[in-house]
C-alpha cells in the first residue's frame, strides 16, 4: 500500500472531488424539489389562477403545527395577481379563496389588486370565504362557490389581553410615560377605562363601516342587507339566495364559466410565490424549530400589539 504523502493528498482530493459531486447532485434535486409546481405545467394558457389561503397577514408568520404548511402573504398574492395583469398571454384571473380572514389593510391590498387586473376576475371560494376573504371576492367581477363552502362574516373583532388581575397577584405595577391622551389606551397591565373602550370601539366601528361599503359597492348590494346579515356565515346554497354569492359549481364549473368569458377554452397556469432558496429553505427550518417546541414558546412572548384588530 502506498503511504507517501502524494499518495494521501491524492485520497483526499479524490474524496472531495465525490463529495462536492455528491452535494451538487443533492442541492440540484433539492431545488429541483423546491421549485418543482411552482407555476403551472400546462405549455399554453389564458387566464391565471391565484390562491389566497389560510389566515391573511402582511407577514408569513410560523407555520401551522397542523398543517405544516403556510400560504401566500398578502404581499406575495398582490404579487402574483401584478405579475399575471402583466403577463401578455393571460386575459382572465381566477382567484381562489379558502381563508377565515385576517389583517384589514392587507385583505384591502389583495381586493384591489383584484379589482385592477385587466380582464375578467373570477372569486371561487372553496372550504371557507369568510371575513377578510369575503373582502378580498367583492373585488372580483363575481364569486362562485360550492353548496358547502361557508361565506360571509362580514364584521370586524377587536382584542386586547387583561392581565390586570395576574398583575396585581404578582405584584407587578404598571407605569409609561406617555404624550397624548389615548397613547396606552389599551395596554394589558391594567384595567380599560370607559372612555379608552368607547374610543377603542369607535375604531372598530370605522372599519365596520369601511367593510360594509367596500362589499356593497363590490357586490352592487344593499348596505343594509349586508348589515343584516349580522357577520354570521352562511352555506353556499344560502349565500347565493341571498345574493353573496353568484353561482355554485366546482371547479370545473368554474373553468367552463372561464372559457364562456374568454369566448375560448380556459386554458388555466397557476401563479405561485416567486421564492428564492434561501427563503425556501428557511421556512423549512421554522418547521424544525416549531417542532422542537419553539412554537409552543411563541404563544406566551406575544408580538408586541396591545390591540389586535382583523377581519374575523
Amino acid at each position: 500500500m502506498d503511504d507517501t504523502p502524494q499518495s494521501t493528498g491524492r485520497t483526499v482530493l479524490v474524496g472531495i472531488v465525490v463529495a462536492v459531486v455528491t452535494a451538487a447532485v443533492f442541492g440540484r434535486r433539492l431545488v429541483g424539489r423546491l421549485t418543482r409546481g411552482r407555476v403551472g405545467d400546462a405549455e399554453e394558457y389564458n387566464a391565471a389562477k391565484v390562491s389566497v389561503s389560510g389566515p391573511i397577514s402582511r407577514d408569513r408568520g410560523r407555520p401551522s403545527p397542523l398543517s405544516g404548511a403556510t400560504g401566500a402573504t398578502a404581499d406575495e398574492v398582490v404579487e402574483q395577481i401584478e405579475a399575471a395583469d402583466d403577463d401578455e398571454d393571460v386575459e382572465a384571473l381566477l382567484v381562489e379563496l379558502n381563508t377565515p380572514g385576517g389583517e384589514v389593510v392587507p385583505s384591502d391590498d389583495i381586493r384591489r389588486a383584484a379589482a385592477e387586473f385587466d380582464g375578467p376576475t373570477v372569486g371561487y371560494a372553496t372550504d371557507l370565504c369568510a371575513s377578510g376573504g369575503y373582502w378580498i371576492a367583492s373585488g372580483c367581477d363575481e364569486l362562485w362557490a360550492r353548496k358547502g363552502s361557508l361565506v360571509g362574516s362580514i364584521g370586524v373583532v377587536g382584542s386586547r389581553p387583561n392581565a390586570a388581575g395576574l398583575a396585581d397577584k404578582l405584584g407587578i405595577s404598571y407605569e409609561q410615560f406617555t404624550a397624548g391622551e389615548y397613547k396606552d389606551a389599551g395596554v394589558p397591565l391594567r384595567e380599560i377605562e370607559d372612555d379608552e373602550r368607547e374610543y377603542l370601539q369607535s375604531l372598530i366601528d370605522g372599519y365596520y363601516e369601511q367593510f360594509v361599503e367596500t362589499v356593497s359597492e363590490g357586490r352592487d348590494m344593499d348596505p343594509e342587507a349586508i348589515r343584516d346579515t349580522e357577520a354570521r356565515v352562511y352555506l353556499g346554497t344560502d349565500a347565493a339566495e341571498m345574493g353573496l354569492v353568484d353561482e355554485l359549481g366546482t371547479e370545473s364549473d368554474v373553468e367552463d364559466r372561464l372559457s364562456d368569458r374568454l369566448d375560448a377554452d380556459a386554458e388555466i397556469r397557476e401563479f405561485t410565490p416567486q421564492r428564492g432558496l434561501a427563503d425556501r429553505l428557511g421556512i423549512g427550518a421554522e418547521r424544525v424549530a416549531f417542532a422542537a417546541g419553539n412554537g409552543v414558546a411563541s404563544v406566551f412572548s406575544g408580538d408586541g400589539r396591545d390591540v389586535e384588530i382583523e377581519l374575523r
